[in-house]
């Protein structure tokens, strides 16, 4: 699959069958993740791959009341977690460098964006869960003080296929030359 066509039939994959994820598999989604692009180059995004049910359980408690994904975190037959060193990201000589501050979220989500995708190619589903106490999350997987949970995904094949939401056009989007300014 190339990446185009993976970016078009990626969806948001909240059911999985129980089927095993295979270390290769795994590894070539990590591996995809790995070669995101960072500030500087400097790979602040950190991993956690969870396939313990009673782990899984516990970072499920950790979503918000409602959120859809919170089956999917429990029964999917890998959770991985996103994790970032704070303070390298968009810093030079100890200061941030741009008023973004601290651009690990930025490289959290490259890296996040490129597993998916990798996923994708290779028959997996993924959903990005977000709201959730990532500091709970951090207590639950013993993440030093020096890095923030970030985000998580369960990784699997998927239980029923997904629809495609509704995207904006382009034209709702893309601006040219100014913001607001529509293609002349």
């Amino acid at each position: 699959m190339d990446v185009m066509e993976a970016i078009l039939s990626r969806r948001s994959i909240r059911k999985y069958k129980p089927d095993a994820v295979s270390d290769e598999d795994l590894e070539t989604v990590l591996e995809a993740a790995r070669w995101a692009p960072s500030w500087a180059n400097t790979q602040c995004t950190r991993f956690v791959v969870v396939k313990d049910r009673e782990t899984k359980a516990a970072l499920s408690a950790t979503l918000s009341r409602g959120n859809p994904a919170a089956d999917a975190v429990v029964n999917a037959p890998v959770v991985i977690v996103a994790c970032a060193k704070r303070g390298e990201s968009g810093f030079y000589k100890g200061s941030a460098t741009t008023d973004k501050g601290d651009w690990f979220m930025f490289d959290v989500a490259l890296a996040m964006a490129n597993l998916t995708l990798a996923a994708q190619a290779l028959g997996l589903g993924t959903v990005h869960v977000g709201l959730f106490d990532a500091q709970g999350a951090a207590r639950i997987l013993a993440v030093p003080e020096e890095a923030s949970v970030v985000s998580m995904t369960p990784l699997g094949y998927a239980a029923e296929p997904s629809r495609a939401p509704r995207r904006r056009e382009l034209h709702d989007i893309v601006f040219h030359e100014k913001y607001g300014q529509p293609k002349a």
